[in-house]
Parts: C-alpha cells; structure tokens; sequence
C-alpha cells in the first residue's frame, strides 16, 4: 500500500499511470486462515491510511484549505464510526483560543479546531491519549513573508494534522483498548489587512499572553491553544505532531524527525515505536538555559527566542502550555515531506509518523482487543 502509492488525481491524459498497482498475491507456507486474512486486511486498511495523510499533504492549497481539512476529518469520523466536534472561526474566539485566532485573521479562509473521538464501549478505566496536529494548510510566513523560492513546498505544513486524521483512521480500524483524541489546530498564515503584526500581544487559551516577534513562527502559537485544550482534557500521554523549524531540519537532515519531553521515561517506549515502524527519530534536549531568550519586556512570554537553537527554544515555548502532563513533542519537519522518493517513500507527502504513533500505542497501553469488538466508536460524527 505504502511502496505502490502516486498521488495523481490532478493528472490527465497521458500523464496518468498507465500500470497502477492492481493486486498484490501474499504466498504463506501453509493455508491461510481466518486470522492471516483479518491482520492482511487490517495491513490494508492502516496503509491507506498512512495514504490518506498523503493525500491530504499532496493536495494544492488552493483545494485544501482550514473548512476543507476539517471536512476531511469530519467525514473520516463519520465512516469510521468516531465522534467529531468542529468549531468554526467565533466558536474558537468564544473558546478563547486567541492565539489560533490570530494566525489565521490574515487569511479569507477562517481558521478552525477539529476534536476526533475514539472509544470503545468498554466500561473499564482506559487510557486515555491524546494526538496533537498543526493543520496550517498553507504557510506564506503572514507579514514576514517567506522567500518565494520553495514557497510550493509549504502547502505540506499541515503534515500533522494530516497524520492525526491518519491515525485515528487507523485507529478506528484496529481497535485499542484505549481512548484516542486526535486535535486539529487548522489555519492558513496570509498577509491579509487583518492579519497580526510582530509587536502585538494575544491572550492563549492557557491565560498566558504572548508577544508576537515573527509571523513566520506560527505554528507554536496555533499548538499552543491546542495544547492547552489537550491538556484539559487530563490525558495520560499528549503527543504533538508538527512541521515545525527548519533549524530541525538543519540539526538532523531531511529524514529524522526530532522529539522532546517532559518525560524521561517515555523515551524507551518512543525509540522501541520508531524503530519497529521503521521510521527514524531523534531525541533533542529541552535546555532550560535558552529559556531565557523567551522572556519579554512587554508580555508573559515571546513565541520565538535568538537565532541558536531554534528547536529546542520552539519546544520550550510548546512546554509552556503543557502543565504537568505527560508530553511529547515531534518535529517532522524534515520527513514529512520528501523532495525525491526513498526507501518506501514516494516524492511529497510521507505520512511519516503515522506507523511510529500506532507502534506507541501499542506499548503504551498494552493493546488487547476492546469490548464489544464489532463497535468502532462511541457517539455520533458530527460537525
């Protein structure tokens, strides 16, 4: 599913692949019964999930835009038997969610917050984890406008909004013992005349208010207000998932991701995900002594601290929001997107992530089948 993918439903003609991928034979040394095809279809159904996350990065932005992935989201649910809440641009003002607010005021296309639900009906105590995406459907840098050479590319910085969908595909498919809440913080970071401004001051979700210094750094501040909420919801794990500093990219290269936490124990059970994924991860260091750089004159905090360690600073910011909870921070930026195709990986949109927080989950709540396994969900898709 994975190694046979092309995205090209915006071909035509002769342009289409004229040899799709029609069917795959496994052959097994002995008759395969009904538990070898159940795990061959639940293979299928989480590949075309890491598919979907995919799809969605490979979609021009002039298609996907913050209603559009939150549609996307909504209708997975729907199919999958989730529970799902939208709340449109006043309903995030309402919740005081300043700071996804102001990311995406610059924009014709009005931000938005996704909340997807699985549980199965089980009555005992579960665990419950919570999957953090950045949705920001297109990224021109607001007023501090990016370079225009490889502008394109950042159609791709909603890849993690794009794995949770993904993930709670998945999820709903195979069925965990545990409740996932997957959170979608979806904007579009234009130079619009309402768009927010280096110098301004938002409140957050949190309480906290924060200083803006570049516009080009909003993918903190749109996790920060999903963060906050995430954390309301008491979870035992909130992961974030995020394309979020090319200094990232510069540290590790372009096929690791890096991560964070607050946890020193949840490292072994990170590492043990990646590596069964097959997907490569890095652990960087949230460094006290660089916080400092996010102290402000005018503010709580700055979102965006000196030139050095631009990570690292950009998760000490993510921290500020996270309490207590257990945490952990992944930024994707450099394999989320591929420029040239390798090892299973097609050119564009990866979906890297997805197998590696199906893998943590696995471990982290020591997976067994639910109760009631022909239930996928409890409550309603609703938008």
């Amino acid at each position: 599913m994975v190694g046979a993918y092309r995205f090209e439903r915006v071909k035509t003609g002769e342009r289409v692949s004229k040899y799709p991928l029609d069917r795959v034979a496994l052959l097994t040394r002995e008759k395969a019964g009904a538990d070898v095809r159940q795990q061959a279809e639940l293979g299928q159904k989480v590949g075309e999930s890491v598919c979907l996350a995919r799809d969605l990065i490979n979609t021009p932005p002039n298609e996907l835009y913050p209603a559009a992935l939150a549609e996307v989201a909504a209708k997975t649910c729907k199919e999958s038997g989730l529970a799902c809440t939208v709340l449109d641009h006043a309903a995030i003002k309402r919740k005081g969610m300043h700071l996804l607010d102001a990311v995406g005021r610059g924009s014709a296309h009005p931000p938005c917050f996704v909340h997807m639900k699985y549980r199965p009906p089980d009555k005992r105590k579960l665990k419950r984890l919570v999957f953090v995406g950045k949705g920001l459907t297109f990224d021109s840098g607001g007023l501090c406008t990016k370079p225009a050479q490889g502008m394109e590319e950042m159609k791709g910085d909603m890849g993690g909004a794009a794995n949770v969908i993904a993930l709670m595909a998945a999820v709903a498919a195979l069925r965990p013992a545990a409740e996932i809440h997957g959170l979608l913080a979806c904007a579009e970071n234009m130079p619009g005349g309402n768009a927010y401004r280096p110098g301004d001051i938002f409140g957050s979700l949190d309480g906290k208010k924060v200083e803006i210094i570049n516009t080009d750094a909003e993918g903190r501040l749109a996790l920060a207000d999903a963060l906050a909420y995430g954390r309301e919801l008491e979870p035992d794990l909130l992961l974030d998932n995020a394309t979020l500093t090319g200094a990232c990219v510069v540290a590790l290269g372009p096929t690791v991701s890096g991560w964070f936490s607050n946890r020193p124990e949840l490292g072994d059970s990170l590492r043990r995900a990646a590596e069964q994924a097959g997907e490569q991860i890095w652990q960087l260091p949230l460094v006290d002594d660089l916080r400092e750089t996010l102290k402000s004159d005018w503010a709580d905090i700055k979102h965006v601290g000196d030139r050095w360690g631009g990570s690292i600073t950009a998760a000490l910011f993510l921290q500020e929001f996270v309490g207590d909870v257990p945490w952990i921070h992944m930024d994707i930026a450099g394999p989320s997107l591929a420029s040239k195709a390798y090892d299973i990986y097609p050119k564009g949109g990866t979906g890297h992530g997805v197998l590696t927080y199906l893998r943590l989950i696995d471990d982290f709540v020591h997976v067994e089948p639910a109760a009631g396994a022909g239930a996928r969900g409890s409550g309603d898709a609703a938008s």
